[in-house]
């Protein structure tokens, strides 16, 4: 644990941005690995509730544009927590785009970790973040790694999986995600070792 973990509130927050699917799990995991006074808050529990709206609909919303997300709850969140208060987080399925009630409690920490690809994207987000990180990998490699996580966990059709990526996931990508990158205080491009990262990180941290 790093000298961090005594330190009393306010938080720490640790932004990871970059391309679905490039890496910023892994980074997060690591930096929580390390980090034991950490906690993580994920901005893809954040996307709008569509219960409303027909599941054929659904299928036809770009989820990588920031309408799709519920910002201002996100936003009042990171507020609460860089404050020292926990926040209840909306559970989401992913599998049917909708909120089908319920929560999980993400608890005040010394450092939050959080990530999301428009994380460094929307200026809302962004000056919320004491750290700014970027991580990138070739198209390819994620491709391949969504298409695996989206078929296994989240239950689609591969065609489905690869029709969405190039209409709407690598243009939001080329648009949006890829220059926020400019904003980022640390970057990791693949293939990088996630342990000796999230040290490079943490090391970052101790200097605010």
């Amino acid at each position: 644990m790093t000298a961090l973990g005594t330190r009393p509130f306010a938080s720490v927050l640790i932004g990871l941005g970059g391309g679905s699917c490039a890496g910023k799990t892994t980074l997060a995991r690591a930096l929580l690995d390390i980090e034991s006074s950490a906690t993580r808050l994920c901005f893809d529990d954040y996307y709008r509730d569509l219960s409303h709206i027909t599941p054929e609909e659904r299928a036809a919303v770009n989820y990588d544009h920031p309408d799709a997300l519920d910002t201002e709850l996100f936003v009042a969140h990171l507020d609460d927590l860089a404050s020292g208060k926990s926040v209840e987080v909306p559970e989401y399925d992913m599998a049917t785009h909708t909120r089908p009630g319920g929560s999980y409690r993400v608890e005040a920490a010394p450092v939050v970790v959080v990530d999301g690809i428009l994380l460094l994207a929307l200026n809302e987000c962004r000056e919320k973040l004491n750290l700014k990180v970027f991580v990138d990998a070739p198209r390819d490699i994620r491709l391949a790694r969504r298409l695996v996580r989206d078929v296994q966990e989240r239950g689609r059709d591969p065609k489905g999986v690869e029709q969405q990526f190039i209409t709407s996931v690598e243009p939001m990508h080329d648009s949006l995600v890829l220059p926020s990158s400019q904003y980022a205080d640390l970057r990791f491009d693949h293939p990088f070792d996630e342990q000796s990262a999230a040290q490079i990180v943490l090391e970052e941290m101790n200097k605010i």
